[in-house]
């Protein structure tokens, strides 16, 4: 089974994350709340796909990045998303690829899919206790 490789972003703000919305239209997850990212194309890194992801998704550059976790998303097809955290960024945030985007305290409980639901809990796990700061 091929596994496609790919970059979520939660850009987070004072103690939010910003959610997506996904497209009736979309081949993945449609309809669902989940945290933005993309596909990695061929030949890019993880930074450079989470550069040119949140680019043509919210329309921001990163100006710092910070890896979180590494999870599998069983959908249509078999996802490892790449999770890393935004806490600073530049360019005023647009929705460009989803049904719209939205702020929401930093809660497991406004995903949908299992993987965002531990990327969250894997957040406040490190993050909120100190042991990793952004």
């Amino acid at each position: 089974m091929e596994v496609f490789q790919c970059v979520s972003f939660l850009v987070v703000k004072d103690n939010q994350v910003l959610l997506e919305k996904r497209s009736a239209e979309k081949t993945c997850d449609p309809n669902l709340v989940a945290i933005p990212g993309g596909h990695i194309e061929a030949g890019e890194s993880q930074q450079e796909a989470l550069a040119r992801e949140l680019l043509e998704e919210l329309a921001i550059t990163p100006m710092e990045s910070v890896y979180l976790c590494s999870l599998y998303h069983p959908t249509n097809e078999l996802q490892l998303l790449h999770y890393y955290v935004i806490p600073a960024w530049q360019g005023e945030i647009g929705c460009h690829e989803a049904d719209e985007v939205f702020w929401r305290p930093i809660n497991p409980d406004w995903v949908d899919t299992r993987a965002d639901k531990l990327a969250l809990a894997e957040y406040l796990r490190l993050f909120q206790t100190g042991i990793l700061s952004a």
